[in-house]
């Protein structure tokens, strides 16, 4: 129970839970009640955390919150994070590595600046032709 106890108050304090440990989840504000739900996940220690649009809802000041929550999981904790998200600055900030997906194909794969100037990414996502 005490190991038990410490991993929960490293994670708590990890993802800056503290000021509403003792809060219900359901009385917290949503960004707040999203870092409770990354918690309940990183409690069972993955290798692998796979967030499906966690930027969905959030100010901009969450999006930059979680972009830095999101590197501590990766650097600290040694987890692979695989993020599904369509909040562009938050994938380019965040990732190593970028899959551009058109329709379930895809359409580029590589660092961030490669698939961000890639022709058929910016055709595909902004609709614009390329000079």
């Amino acid at each position: 129970e005490a190991a038990l106890r410490q991993e929960a108050d490293r994670l708590i304090d990890l993802l800056g839970l503290g000021p509403v440990a003792r809060v219900p989840v359901a009385a917290l504000p949503f960004g707040t009640q999203k870092r409770v739900e990354l918690a309940r996940a990183l409690v069972t220690r993955p290798k692998l955390l796979l967030l499906d649009e966690p930027a969905g809802g959030l100010n901009h000041e969450e999006v930059d919150q979680l972009r830095d929550r999101i590197r501590d999981i990766r650097d600290r904790l040694g987890v692979t994070v695989l993020l599904v998200e369509h909040h562009m600055n938050l994938v380019m900030t965040v990732s190593d590595q970028v899959v551009a997906l058109n329709f379930g194909r895809v359409i580029a794969d590589g660092s961030p600046a490669r698939v961000q100037n890639d022709d058929e990414v910016v055709r595909a996502y902004l609709g614009v032709p390329v000079a």
